[in-house]
């Protein structure tokens, strides 16, 4: 009674398990919150959205670029998840960049600050 047994039913992916996502998750944010502090000395003002958005997506790009490391799918699954949700916050934090402040960033002026 082969069709009875139910075991083999569903065992062929495992549900993600949270293997230290949260302590993931929040290093890879506090690393963004810091590098943005840091920044904020170096850089005006109006540049810093833009850098600290392309910081999370570098960010997210490792992220999924580390999740080809692990053996598991589990584990790859949650490493896509973190690298998902700080690609979410890179954009949300580019919807408060202004055209102005690209443009100014992209171009080279010849005026002092």
């Amino acid at each position: 009674m082969a069709f009875t047994d139910r075991d083999s039913i569903g065992c062929k992916y495992a549900p993600p398990a949270p293997h230290r996502v949260k302590e993931l998750f929040a290093a890879s944010l506090l690393l963004a919150l810091t590098a943005a502090l840091a920044l904020r000395a170096f850089v005006s003002l109006d540049a810093l959205a833009p850098m600290v958005a392309t910081l999370l997506f570098a960010l997210a790009a490792l992220m999924a670029g580390g999740a080809s490391l692990p053996r598991s799918l589990a584990r790859r699954a949650t490493w896509l998840d973190v690298a998902g949700v700080l690609t979410f916050i890179g954009v949300g934090i580019s919807i408060f960049i202004e055209p102005d402040q690209m443009v100014r960033l992209v171009t080279l002026s010849d005026q002092p600050e």
